[in-house]
Parts: C-alpha cells; structure tokens; sequence
C-alpha cells in the first residue's frame, strides 16, 4: 500500500492541476484555522451559523460550532483524495476536477468563517 501511496503522490507532484489544487485546498483550510483561533477568544457565547432556518434560537450554535464548515471542508478534501487515488490512472480530468472543487470547497467555507466572524465582532 505504501508503494501505491508513494507512487500516487509522485505522479500528482508532476501534474500542476493536481499538486497546485491541494496546495491550495489545504492552505486554504490552514488560513481558514489561523483566523477562527485568532478569532475565537472574542467570540460570544452563541453565533449565528443555521441562518437558513426560522428565526429564533435554531439560527444559532455555541462558538464551537465555528469549526464546523473547517471540518467538513478538510473531510471532503480527504475524501477527493482519496477518490483521487483510485481513479487518477483511468481518468485524469475527473482527479483535476476533484482538486479544483476542493479548492472551491475550502474558498467558500473561509467566506462563510470570515462572514459570521465579521458578523458578531
């Protein structure tokens, strides 16, 4: 298994789409941690995260909850990866638009971290 790992990543190395894809995806994620622990001691107690529900307390989560759009963006993009693994040799496209979809993934989960932080600050 380790040789197939090794050998998936030296060929996603040489493929620019790929590489630069999960660069960015998990840079992303990182930035994405960076700003909600920067962020987090000026939360308050209860944040404004459901705001496609009624209005009222279903709207709102604890401060915790921030991390939320974090983790599923870097689950997702764990899981491209790994579908990734499996169907790189038989269709690149599809790995390349795994990679620019977790890009777009995690771009958008930053907004929506920046949007509510800015929100309630």
């Amino acid at each position: 298994m380790y040789l197939f790992m090794n050998e998936f990543f030296n060929e996603v190395k040489r493929d620019r789409v790929m590489s630069g894809g999960f660069f960015l995806t998990f840079i992303t994620i990182f930035i994405s941690l960076i700003y909600i622990l920067i962020n987090f001691g000026s939360l308050p107690p209860y944040i404004p995260l459901f705001n496609q529900l009624p209005w009222g307390d279903q709207r709102l989560g604890t401060s915790i909850m921030i991390f939320i759009p974090l983790g599923v963006a870097f689950f997702i993009a764990a899981c491209n990866m790994l579908i990734c693994y499996f169907i790189y040799k038989k269709s690149q496209i599809i790995s390349r638009m795994l990679a620019v979809t977790n890009i777009l993934i995690a771009f958008l989960s930053f907004l929506f971290i920046i949007r509510v932080i800015v929100l309630i600050t």
